[in-house]
C-alpha cells in the first residue's frame, strides 16, 4: 500500500480541484440549498456523491474508454445530459417573485426521493464527468494498480464529493444566509436556470459541430 500513497494523493488533489470547480452539480446544489429543506439539500448532495460511483464502475470495467472513443455513444450521452439540464433550467426559470423560502417551508415542496434522484442524475448524465474519470483511470492511475485499490480510490472520491456538497448544503441552508438571498431569490433561481441552459446549449452545440472528446486528462468534472 505504501507504494501507492503518491498516486492516491495525486488522485485526491485532482479530484479536489475538480469537485470545487463550478458547474451543473454546484448550480443544482446551490438551488436546492436555497429553495428546499436542509434534509432535501443533503439528499441531493448524497445523490451527487452516489453518481460518482457510476463513473467509477464503468471506468474500472473499461466501458468508459469505449464511450470516450465512440463519437456516437459520446454524442448520445451529451444529448441526454443536455436535455436533462434543459429540464432543470426550465424549472428554475419558472421561479416567481415573493421569496423562494417562506418561514420554515419551501415554496415548492419536493420529496426526498426526488431530491436524491436530482443529484444522482445531474452527476451521472454529465459527459464532462465521464471524460474526467476515464482520463483519471487511464492517465493518472497506473494500469498496474490493483483493481481493489482503484475501487478504493473511487469510493474515496464518492465520499469526498458527497461531503463537499453536504457542506455546501449546510452553509446555504443557514437561516442568515437564506434570508440574505430570499429577497432576490427568484432572480437567483432564474440566473441558475440561465446558467444551466447555457451549459445544455454548449453540450448540444458540441454534438452538432461534431467535436470529438479529448483524449488527454480533464482538469475538472464540472468545467
Amino acid at each position: 500500500m505504501q507504494n501507492y500513497w503518491a498516486e492516491f494523493l495525486t488522485v485526491a488533489l485532482v479530484h479536489l480541484l475538480a469537485v470545487a470547480s463550478p458547474g451543473p452539480d454546484f448550480a443544482v446544489m446551490l438551488r436546492q440549498a436555497l429553495c428546499q429543506s436542509r434534509r432535501n439539500a443533503l439528499l441531493t448532495a448524497f445523490g451527487i456523491g452516489a453518481g460518482i460511483l457510476v463513473h467509477v464502475c464503468y471506468s474500472l470495467l473499461g466501458i468508459g474508454l469505449l464511450i470516450q472513443q465512440s463519437v456516437v455513444l459520446f454524442s448520445v450521452l451529451k444529448v441526454m445530459g443536455a436535455l436533462y439540464l434543459t429540464w432543470i433550467a426550465i424549472q428554475c426559470l419558472k421561479a416567481r417573485a415573493g421569496g423562494i423560502y417562506v418561514d420554515t417551508q419551501p415554496r415548492v415542496a419536493q420529496s426526498g426521493f426526488a431530491a436524491l434522484r436530482l443529484g444522482f442524475l445531474t452527476n451521472t448524465l454529465n459527459p464532462k464527468a465521464t471524460l474526467f474519470f476515464v482520463s483519471l483511470f487511464s492517465v493518472v492511475i497506473s494500469p498496474g494498480t490493483p483493481v481493489a485499490l482503484q475501487a478504493g480510490y473511487g469510493i474515496y472520491m464518492a465520499l469526498a464529493t458527497g461531503l463537499w456538497f453536504a457542506l455546501v448544503a449546510v452553509f446555504f441552508t443557514l437561516e442568515r444566509v437564506r434570508k440574505s438571498f430570499n429577497r432576490f431569490g427568484h432572480w437567483l433561481d432564474r440566473l441558475m436556470g440561465g446558467v444551466l441552459l447555457l451549459l445544455a446549449g454548449q453540450l448540444l452545440f458540441s454534438t452538432v459541430s461534431g467535436s470529438e472528446p479529448p483524449s488527454g486528462p480533464i482538469p475538472g468534472t464540472d468545467r
